[in-house]
């Protein structure tokens, strides 16, 4: 079929090496998924096609009918699922087939070789790599392509096992238009081959792609309809079954989870579009990617025209889904998408609906809804940050972990309603650990109080906190900066606050700490946040709390931090104990010691790990009785 004599033989690059031994070796427990991937491309490549045929009809030929056929012989175990969709050139297919474009391949590998089951299945589609799938069932694939309007046809095979080799194909043994891809099955794979397998296949994972599906059982039988190919969200919500919905969602956005959300509506007025649109029941794999982008398919009458229109806001690119309009043209590129005041619309009235809905959920199915945050919420609050227009509505969806939430999740509405007498803040702690900054010593002079306190360990909270002003009324204050001003806040025992007023001997110590530590810390006052620990740092009333000037830091955002407040509890015994010391180079060990260990509770590092050894053992040193 191919001439050997101008075939190429080509290695893959070692990222696909290693992939294919890893989807033989990690997935191999759920290998129906090749099925659903290697159908999906079908799909990809008829619809492509079908937009570009808009432009140039005479691509579509003699056979304008688009689908996707599988073709089974069981007795030989060979099983083929072609398309005659756009089709591929020789440069596309050593690209596509040979190479992984996508980024983030290392961490992709190191998350498959450590999932099992369905969660190694699932990550197949997530990362785009679906066609390397067919070698879990297939000892040899031979892919053969012609382009639409092409009058060159090409070969592609490989066993999976380095190298593949690329060779131009007589167009007599080549589609008319678009791809042949051929399985030589492996003995424990025959099962694919026979109808009842494909057919179970298809209808649980492959049922509502737009491009109809027809079975071929063995050679010469005739074709049999599997799926019509009928655009499942023209239909109405009330004839559509939870199944069919799941199904679409797993074809849609390549997926093997089930949606925690369906949204399923359409808009009529100045601007008519129907959108179907799902929150995925897991995290995408590229939800962290550096660019952010959504990933919902537009459609013109059923036409799939992009999936890279900015339909979502940032914040919201974990949805998955189609918008599908009738008031753009078909022949519209995709550079004029962008600039159409119909996409603004869209975006507006797809995201008001989404976080229309959200509220509703989070009444109706506490549980659904608490999923859904649990994985997205990092990403829903970078909208806090940077969709002002909607930063009152983001905040009543948002969920927190606080001092008094337990394992749960805590609403600002909950926190409203808990506000202690005299309380004017909503207070929070930022830090990159929730379980250090719930243990932080800042936060005792509140937990003794019974304040409740949000607990920010997501890199985006110490951005929109310093953006959101107020929550009905109720300023954002960091427990570790400024003042905490408690002192009329009654404590939870009844017992009155403790008095601001310090003892002579104390306010000498203090201004002698303050005189050691000037090249280290802006200040040094008592404390009256610190019930328990001798010490803590905060930041100044002024610029950014320490945590967000730390990632300003790393960012290259700001040259250097600024000086912390070194906090004193007045009351802690090697306080009051360290002001009774007369000996000046004790008080000076103690003092600096003091100040590591407010950094090391702080999640910080002592800056002269050698000067802290000698000061710590100079003090053990003088404890029993060394001088």
């Amino acid at each position: 079929m191919t001439t050997t004599a101008t075939a190429e033989h080509r290695s893959f690059e070692a990222d696909v090496s290693r992939l294919l031994h890893m989807m033989v070796h990690s997935v191999y427990s759920d290998r129906d998924v090749f099925l659903r991937e290697l159908i999906s491309n079908a799909a990809d490549a008829c619809e492509k096609l079908r937009y570009e045929a808009i432009a140039q009809p005479a691509l579509l030929g003699e056979e304008p009918k688009l689908a996707i056929t599988i073709a089974a012989d069981a007795e030989a175990g060979r099983l083929v699922i072609a398309d005659n969709g756009i089709g591929m050139s020789r440069d596309e297919m050593v690209e596509a087939l040979g190479t992984i474009a996508r980024s983030g391949t290392r961490s992709f590998m190191e998350r498959i070789t450590a999932a099992e089951g369905k969660d190694g299945a699932q990550l197949i589609g997530q990362f785009g790599v679906g066609f390397y799938s067919a070698f879990m069932v297939a000892a040899e694939v031979e892919v053969v392509s012609r382009r639409a309007g092409s009058d060159e046809a090409w070969a592609w095979s490989s066993d999976g096992k380095g190298e593949f080799t690329v060779a131009p194909v007589a167009l007599a043994d080549a589609p008319a238009r678009g791809t042949r891809v051929t399985l030589r099955l492996m003995d424990d794979a025959k099962t694919y081959a026979e109808r009842w397998t494909l057919e179970r296949i298809v209808k649980e994972q492959s049922g509502h792609v737009p491009v109809p599906i027809v079975l071929v059982e063995k050679p010469g039988a005739e074709p049999a309809t599997l799926a019509d190919g009928a655009a499942l969200w023209t239909r109405p919500k009330s004839e559509i079954s939870t199944e069919e919905y799941t199904d679409f969602y797993r074809s849609v956005a390549g997926q093997y989870d089930e949606p925690a959300a369906t949204i399923h509506f359409r808009a009529e007025g100045r601007h008519e579009y129907t959108a179907l649109a799902f929150v995925p029941g897991a995290r995408p794999f590229d939800l962290f990617d550096a660019d952010r982008k959504g990933r919902i398919k537009l459609y013109v009458k059923r036409v799939f025209i992009t999936d890279e229109a900015e339909l979502m806001p940032r914040y919201l690119r974990f949805v998955r889904g189609i918008v599908d309009t009738a008031d753009l043209p078909l022949n519209v590129s995709r550079e004029m998408i962008q600039d159409s005041p119909l996409l603004g619309a869209i975006k507006k009235g797809l995201t008001n609906r989404i976080l229309s809905e959200l509220p509703k959920l989070a009444q109706q199915d506490a549980g659904a809804f608490a999923t859904i945050w649990e994985n997205f919420g990092a990403v829903i609050k970078e909208g806090l940050y940077e969709d002002f227009e909607r930063r009152a509505q983001l905040l009543d969806l948002a969920r927190f972990r606080t001092t008094a939430s337990g394992e749960g999740w805590r609403s600002l509405k909950d926190y409203a309603a808990a506000l202690k007498e005299n309380q004017t803040a909503i207070y929070y702690i930022v830090g990159d650990d929730a379980g250090r900054i719930a243990n932080s010593p800042q936060l005792e002079g509140f937990r003794a109080r019974g304040i409740e306190v949000l607990l920010l360990s997501d890199p985006v909270d110490s951005f929109w906190v310093s953006a959101a002003p107020d929550f009905e009324g109720k300023p954002f204050k960091s427990v570790t900066q400024g003042a905490a001003d408690l002192g009329l806040i009654p404590l939870l025992d009844g017992a009155a606050s403790p008095s601001a007023e310090t003892s002579k001997e104390i306010s000498v110590l203090l201004a002698s700490m303050k005189e050691t530590l000037a090249a280290e810390v802006a200040d040094v006052r008592a404390s009256d946040r610190l019930t328990e620990s001798a010490v803590c740092l905060v930041a100044s009333d002024k610029g950014p709390d320490r945590q967000f000037e730390r990632l300003l830091s790393a960012a290259g955002r700001i040259d250097s931090a600024a000086k912390p407040i070194l906090e004193v509890n007045p009351r802690h015994a090697v306080v009051t104990a360290l002001a009774a010391v007369e000996d000046g180079a004790l008080r000076s060990d103690v003092a600096h010691l003091l100040l590591d260990t407010a950094r090391v509770l702080d999640g910080e590092r002592p800056p002269d790990a050698n000067a802290f050894a000698e000061r710590l053992n100079r003090l053990v040193t003088r404890s029993f009785g060394g001088g």
